[in-house]
C-alpha cells in the first residue's frame, strides 16, 4: 500500500509543474492575467538575434541543399538511355577514333558500360549530346578530311565533360565544408538555444503562477478539468502566506538560473565563427569551380575559332578559286 501511495505522489509531483504551466499559459492566452514577468531587454534582444540566425540557416539550407542532388541542373525533359550513360566521353572518343565504318562508330555508343552510369548533370548531358551530334555529322561527311563542325563538337564534348567533373568536385566540397557545418549549427547549437529558451519560458510560467497564488484572496479557484481545488480552511492564512513566499522565492531562483543559462547558450551560438567560416568555404568551392570552367573553355575557344576561320577560308577558296 505504501508503494502505491509513493507512486501516486511521484506521478502527482511530475504532473504538477506541467499542469501549473499549462494553467498559467491558458490564463495568459485568454487575457485573465494582469501581471506577467518581463524578461530583461538584453535577453529579448538575444532571442531576436538567435531566431534570425535560425531562420537564416533554414533559408540558406533550403536552397544550398540542392548541392546534395547530382542532377539539380539536369534538363527535366531530357530522356537518355542506359547506353547513353554507359561510358565516359573520353572512352567513347577513343572507340570512335578506332572505328573504320559507320557501324563501328555506332557500336561505340552502344558498347557495354565499364563502370557505374555516368553523371546526370547539365554539362555531362551537353557533352553526350555534342559527341553524338559530332559522330552523326562525321558519318554523313563525304568530303575530304573531317567535318569542321563535327570536330568542334567533339572537342566541345570533351571540354563539357571536364566542366561537369569540376562541378561535381565543387558539390562534394560544398557538402562537406558548408552543408555539414550549417546543418550541425541548426540541428545542434541552435536546437540547444531553443531548448534553453523553452526552459526560461517554462520557469517564467511557474513563477507567475506562484505569484498569482501568493496574492491575497487568490486561492486555487481556477483549475484544469479533473484538478482538485483547495478546500476552504485547509490551511490558515499565516501558514499559506509563508508557503507561498517560499514557493515564489524558489520559482524566482529557478527563473533567474534558467535565464542566465539561456543567455550563455545564446551568446555562444551567436559568437561562434563556424557559420562565417563555412560560408567562406562555400564561396571558395564555387570560385575554384568557375576558375576551372573558365580555364577549360578558354583553351577550347581559340581552337573552335581556328576551325571556323579554316572553314571560311576553304569556302572562299572553293567559291572564288584559291
Amino acid at each position: 500500500m505504501d508503494k502505491v501511495q509513493a507512486f501516486g505522489k511521484n506521478i502527482s509531483a511530475s504532473f504538477s509543474p506541467f499542469a501549473t504551466r499549462t494553467q498559467q499559459y491558458v490564463k495568459e492566452q485568454f487575457g485573465s492575467v494582469e501581471d506577467k514577468t518581463q524578461l530583461p531587454p538584453d535577453y529579448v534582444e538575444l532571442e531576436k538575434r538567435v531566431e534570425a540566425l535560425k531562420q537564416v540557416h533554414q533559408k540558406m539550407l533550403q536552397v544550398t541543399s540542392q548541392y546534395s542532388h547530382e542532377g539539380y541542373d539536369y534538363p527535366p525533359n531530357l530522356r537518355e538511355s542506359f547506353g547513353d550513360l554507359g561510358r565516359t566521353i573520353t572512352e567513347k572518343v577513343q572507340l570512335l577514333s578506332s572505328a573504320s565504318s559507320p557501324a563501328e562508330a555506332q557500336a561505340a555508343f552502344t558498347a557495354p558500360p565499364t563502370a557505374k552510369p555516368q553523371p546526370k548533370t547539365f554539362s555531362h548531358a551537353l557533352a553526350r549530346a555534342s559527341l553524338s551530334s559530332s559522330s552523326q555529322l562525321q558519318q554523313q561527311h563525304t568530303g575530304a578530311g573531317e567535318d569542321p563542325l563535327a570536330t568542334a563538337l567533339e572537342k566541345y564534348a570533351i571540354a563539357s565533360e571536364k566542366v561537369g567533373e569540376a562541378r561535381l568536385s565543387q558539390d562534394s566540397q560544398i557538402q562537406s565544408r558548408f552543408l555539414a557545418g550549417w546543418s550541425t549549427t541548426l540541428n545542434t547549437n541552435l536546437m540547444f538555444a531553443t531548448r534553453a529558451r523553452k526552459s526560461v519560458e517554462n520557469s517564467r510560467l511557474l513563477l507567475d503562477a506562484a505569484k498569482a497564488r501568493a496574492k491575497p484572496g487568490n486561492g486555487q479557484n481556477w483549475n484544469l478539468p479533473g484538478q482538485a481545488g483547495r478546500k476552504e480552511g485547509a490551511d490558515d492564512e499565516g501558514s499559506m502566506s509563508e508557503e507561498a513566499r517560499v514557493e515564489v522565492e524558489q520559482a524566482e531562483d529557478e527563473f533567474v538560473g534558467q535565464t542566465e543559462e539561456a543567455v550563455s547558450v545564446m551568446k555562444n551560438v551567436l559568437d561562434t565563427p563556424e557559420p562565417l567560416r563555412n560560408l567562406a568555404d562555400l564561396i571558395a568551392a564555387q570560385l575554384e569551380f568557375h576558375k576551372k570552367a573558365a580555364e577549360i573553355l578558354s583553351e577550347l575557344a581559340p581552337v573552335v575559332d581556328g576551325l571556323q576561320v579554316e572553314q571560311e577560308v576553304r569556302r572562299h577558296d572553293e567559291t572564288f578559286g584559291g
